[in-house]
């Protein structure tokens, strides 16, 4: 949330007098929010002002995730535990923005592995080409 701040606080952070502030204001270089007798002054509308960067609210941020399911066929029971124990070890350690996320389900009968990732797109890429290069390793054996 952008913070609020009065003619005082923004005097005070420029060094300016109060006065040369609600002056400002008044004349519409420095815009701000009337709130009964005093003036509100958005941290936004401060930086602009000041020539300071301007805070790109989160919700303004783009973001992208995956849902990817990868179905393998022909593995066994021991194979498959290997493959996904290999999985969570791959995503467990730290990374920036939001965590991978991955469930494993091993279809006994059908000798199905499904893998499910969950994730930003570069971080699924990467696990994806885990996934292809543990699969193909798996069948030259």
């Amino acid at each position: 949330m952008d913070p609020y701040y009065s003619v005082e606080q923004v005097a005070e952070q420029l060094g300016l007098h109060v006065r040369t502030v609600r002056g400002y204001v008044r004349d519409g270089r420095l815009r701000a929010t009337r709130i009964g007798k005093q003036y509100r002054i958005a941290g936004r509308d401060l930086a602009e002002f000041t020539g300071a960067p301007v805070p790109v609210p989160a919700a303004a941020q783009r973001h992208a995730e995956a849902s990817t399911i990868v179905q393998i066929d022909a593995i066994e029971t021991a194979e498959a535990a290997r493959l996904a124990n290999t999985l969570m070890a791959a995503v467990a350690g730290p990374r920036e923005g939001s965590p991978l996320r991955i469930q494993t389900l091993h279809d006994e009968q059908r000798s199905t592995l499904k893998v499910v990732i969950l994730g930003e797109l570069a971080d699924t890429a990467e696990l994806l080409v885990i996934v292809n290069a543990l699969i193909r390793e798996n069948a030259d054996v």
